[in-house]
């Protein structure tokens, strides 16, 4: 029960300072708002190429929507480090694996549900805007649940890469060029261009939305759930790396 309670209270203590902090509470709402704008952008130019998808098209800015939950989850720890609270943290909380879980639980929530209420918008514009029957309409469905989850996944990567650091500029720069720089130097790596890019979280994404971008030689020909799951698998590598250097460290 005093474990359970502990739980609780280190989960309230992050809501807390998430909410009270504006930096993390403005770049959550960008992080929803920037899809749905995607959204309506791509609609209003007629953008869409021929061969590429509803689904895919109303979630073009869903890219840089996953930098930016890269920010929110590099923020919500660095951001104590910036102010000194940190300290205050790990004394109320002395068990440092715990502030982290608390801090990665909420995180998950909060993008997780802020990744599928924008996504599920922006289709929805996307399908309303787009010139009906001249698109194909792609399959919304499990696929909106994969790009939400792919947003608490980011958001996971940024709070890791945010704890081994404790700078935010440093965090955020790392996590862009996590999801950015395979893809920009992809084509100097000849044949293991579709290696590299297609562990990405940007490959992911594109086979979850189902772009035309989403071809097997530039993102490789795993399928879209396999590559959530590789994404999955070294996002908790990373966390666990950032928790065991939070329990070795003074602060």
């Amino acid at each position: 029960m005093t474990m359970t309670m502990t739980r609780r209270t280190a989960l309230a203590f992050e809501w807390t300072k998430f909410t009270g902090l504006r930096s993390t509470r403005w770049t959550l709402l960008v992080t929803g708002l920037l899809t749905v704008l995607g959204a309506v952008f791509v609609g209003v130019s007629g953008s869409l190429r021929p061969d590429d998808t509803v689904l895919g098209g109303s979630l073009t800015l869903s890219v840089v929507s996953l930098m930016v939950a890269g920010a929110v989850g590099a923020l919500t720890v660095c951001g104590e480090y910036a102010s000194g609270t940190i300290a205050a943290t790990l004394t109320a909380v002395p068990r440092r694996g715990r502030v982290l879980a608390a801090k990665a639980t909420l995180l998950v929530s909060l993008l997780y549900v802020t990744g599928l209420g924008s996504c599920a918008a922006a289709y929805l514009i996307g399908g309303a805007v787009l010139e009906d029957g001249r698109y194909a309409q792609g399959e919304p469905l499990p696929a909106l649940f994969g790009v939400a989850a792919l947003f608490a996944l980011v958001g996971l990567i940024g709070l890791a890469v945010g704890t081994l650091l404790k700078h935010s500029a440093g965090a955020v720069v790392t996590v862009v060029g996590v999801l950015l720089l395979p893809s920009l130097f992809g084509p100097l790596l000849g044949d293991l261009r579709r290696w590299v890019t297609g562990a990405t979280p940007t490959a992911a994404l594109e086979k979850l939305t189902q772009t035309s971008d989403a071809t097997p030689e530039t993102v490789g020909s795993l399928g879209a759930w396999p590559s959530l799951g590789l994404v999955a698998a070294y996002t908790l590598l990373l966390l666990g790396v950032a928790a065991w250097r939070l329990r070795r460290r003074d602060v």
